[in-house]
């Protein structure tokens, strides 16, 4: 980046103070009291001014606007009544939910202890069938009682090639 004032800045030395401190003067006072009252005149002019401006640009959008936009504008009121009663059955909903949310929260919290040992009892069949399985002559057993038979898939049907054969 380049330095706008050049690519030194040069340090300008400090301003002495008068010696002794100046006290205005009537005169001094005067001119400020007249240069603050043209400022405010200014500024009343120039705020008037575009008060105008604005009051005619207003009053010509208003004469040229579109009877469609008149019709809008005048459903404007009954909209937002809606909405407001939209928003007040919108909180409704919502202070019930909550509720209904406080009065559930005890059985969250036993379903959450429940899935917990369900888990644990889960894991531990598991385990203890892994370790079963370890067992000679457990897998004669599992035949026998019929544990170990994979479920029967369901035929295949025949393609039309099989058939004309």
């Amino acid at each position: 980046m380049t330095n706008p004032k050049g690519p030194e800045r040069k340090s300008q030395p400090p301003r002495a103070k008068p010696a002794t401190p100046r006290v205005p003067t009537a005169a001094d006072i005067l001119a400020a009291a007249q240069s603050a009252v043209e400022a405010a005149q200014t500024a009343a002019g120039q705020a008037i001014d575009s008060a105008q401006l604005t009051g005619r640009t207003a009053f010509d959008t208003a004469v040229r606007l579109p009877p469609a936009s008149i019709q809008l504008a005048a459903q404007l009121p009954d909209l937002i009544e809606n909405l407001t009663t939209a928003i007040e059955r919108l909180n409704t909903t919502i202070d019930r939910l909550d509720r209904t949310l406080a009065l559930a929260e005890p059985a969250f919290v036993a379903y959450d202890r429940l899935l917990t040992r369900l888990e644990s009892a889960t894991t531990l069949a598991e385990d203890l069938f892994s370790r079963l399985d370890k067992l000679p002559g457990v897998s004669l057993l599992g035949r026998l009682t019929g544990r170990d038979h994979p479920e029967p898939s369901a035929p295949e049907p025949k393609s039309r090639r099989d058939r004309k054969k």
